[in-house]
C-alpha cells in the first residue's frame, strides 16, 4: 500500500492540480499493469465530500480518497494529522508521497521516527527561492523529490542547497487521443477571420505578473515577421489584467489587425485552436511547458525560450526552437524560419511521434513503475 497526501486536488482547478490528476491516472495503470497492484490512498486536505472527483465517478480499483476539509481550517489539519499518524502506525505503507511543499514538514515529523521513506513532489516556483528551514530539511531528508524539469530541479538545489541525486524526473503528459492532428477546423476561421492566412498562436494567462510568457516579445517580433509573411496572423489565447497593454502594444506597433486576441477557450476547444495554428509561439521562462507538448502532439511545430524548463519537452531544441526569450529579433529569426519550412521540426507527424514517445499517459505510467518499485 501507498499513501499520497495532497493539499487539493478537485475543488480548484490549476497547472498543478492538473498535473496530479495525470499522475493518479498513471497510478492507476501502473498498478494494474503489474503484479502486485498496489492499492493506494489519497488524503485531500482541502477537498470536501461530494467534490468532482473524476476517479470515484470511474470506480477505480487502484486509488481510494480521504477528504478533511472543515468549515474551520484548523480542525481539518488536525483531523488530516491524526488519519496520516493512524495510517502510518497500523498500515506501516510502502511509501508515502507527500503532494506540496507546505506539507513536507508534517510527513517529515511523522515519517522519519517510524522508519518509513516519503517523497516529495514538486512542481516548479514554489521550490525556486530559498524556503524556511522546516521545508527545506524536509526536502533534504526525503527518500525522494520528484520534479517536473531538469531547470527546476537545478534552481531547487541552487537556492535550497539540495543534492540532485535526490531528484527524479515525473515530467508532465499529453493526451495523445485529445490533442491529435486534423484539418483547420472552419468554425475557428470564420470566428476569427483567418482566411488565407497562416497562424502563430499563443496560449497564456495575460496577466501583469506573469509577463514571462512573452506575449509582448512576440508582438514586438511581428513587424519583421509580416514583412516576409505578409498573411500571418497572431492568435493569443488566455485572459488578464496586462490585456489593455498588449493591444495597446499592438496599435504602437502597428500590427493591431494582424493580432486576434480570442480571450479565455474553453477546455474542449482548446485542441481545435492547435488545429488552426500554422506554429505555436511562447517564448517564456517556463518550469515545463505543457503547452509546448499539447501543440507537438498535435503536430504543430513550437517555439520556446531557452535556458528554462521547456529544453526538456522540446529535447534540448531537437523538437522546436529555443530563443533567448527577450529578443524580439530571435523570435522573428525563427518564426520565419519555421515558417519557411524544409526543417524537420515542422514535420507534424514526426513531432507527433516523437513527442508521445517521451511524454505519453503510458511513457509516464511506465516511469512511475520505476520510481514506486512495481514489480
Amino acid at each position: 500500500m501507498h499513501l499520497f497526501v495532497f493539499l487539493e486536488i478537485f475543488s480548484c482547478e490549476g497547472g498543478i492540480q492538473s498535473y496530479v490528476k495525470d499522475v493518479l491516472r498513471a497510478y492507476e495503470r501502473a498498478a494494474a499493469e503489474s503484479p502486485s497492484g498496489q492499492r493506494a490512498e489519497v488524503l485531500l486536505l482541502r477537498d470536501g465530500v461530494g467534490c468532482d472527483n473524476p476517479f470515484e465517478r470511474s470506480d477505480s480499483a487502484y486509488l481510494s480518497f480521504r477528504y478533511f476539509k472543515s468549515a474551520s481550517s484548523w480542525w481539518g489539519r488536525f483531523k488530516l494529522c491524526q488519519a496520516l499518524l493512524g495510517r502510518l502506525l497500523r498500515q506501516r505503507p510502502a511509501s508515502v508521497i507527500c503532494g506540496h511543499i507546505k506539507l513536507a514538514p508534517l510527513v517529515r515529523l511523522f515519517c522519519k521516527p517510524l522508519g518509513i521513506p516519503y517523497r516529495v513532489m514538486t512542481y516548479g516556483k514554489e521550490i525556486w527561492d530559498p524556503l524556511p528551514g522546516g521545508s527545506r530539511k524536509a526536502l533534504q531528508q526525503a527518500q525522494e523529490l520528484w520534479t517536473i524539469s531538469r531547470y527546476s530541479r537545478d534552481r531547487a538545489c541552487e537556492s535550497n542547497h539540495l543534492n540532485p541525486q535526490q531528484f527524479q524526473m515525473l515530467p508532465c503528459v499529453v493526451n495523445g487521443e485529445i490533442f491529435s492532428p486534423g484539418p483547420k477546423p472552419q468554425y475557428l476561421i470564420d470566428r476569427y477571420h483567418l482566411d488565407h492566412s497562416r497562424v502563430l498562436m499563443t496560449v497564456a494567462r495575460l496577466w501583469s505578473g506573469d509577463i514571462y510568457k512573452g506575449v509582448d516579445v512576440t508582438l514586438r517580433a511581428l513587424p519583421k515577421i509580416l514583412h516576409y509573411h505578409p498573411d500571418v496572423k497572431y492568435l493569443i489565447i488566455g485572459r488578464g489584467d496586462d490585456r489593455p497593454r498588449l493591444e495597446k502594444l499592438a496599435q504602437d506597433l502597428g500590427v493591431a489587425q494582424q493580432v486576434v486576441f480570442a480571450g479565455f477557450v474553453a477546455t474542449e476547444e482548446l485542441p481545435d485552436h492547435y488545429r488552426v495554428a500554422d506554429a505555436y509561439v511562447m517564448p517564456s521562462q517556463e518550469g515545463f511547458g505543457i503547452v509546448y507538448l499539447e501543440a507537438m502532439a498535435t503536430g504543430i511545430p513550437v517555439l520556446s525560450g531557452q535556458g528554462d524548463g521547456s529544453a526538456d519537452p522540446l529535447q534540448d531544441g531537437k523538437l522546436g526552437w529555443q530563443v533567448a526569450h527577450r529578443d524580439p529579433e530571435a523570435v522573428a529569426g525563427a518564426c520565419i524560419e519555421m515558417l519557411q519550412g524544409g526543417d524537420r521540426r515542422v514535420d507534424g507527424s514526426w513531432l507527433r511521434e516523437e513527442t508521445l514517445a517521451q511524454f505519453s499517459e503510458g511513457a509516464i505510467a511506465r516511469r512511475l513503475q520505476t520510481l514506486m518499485g512495481f514489480q
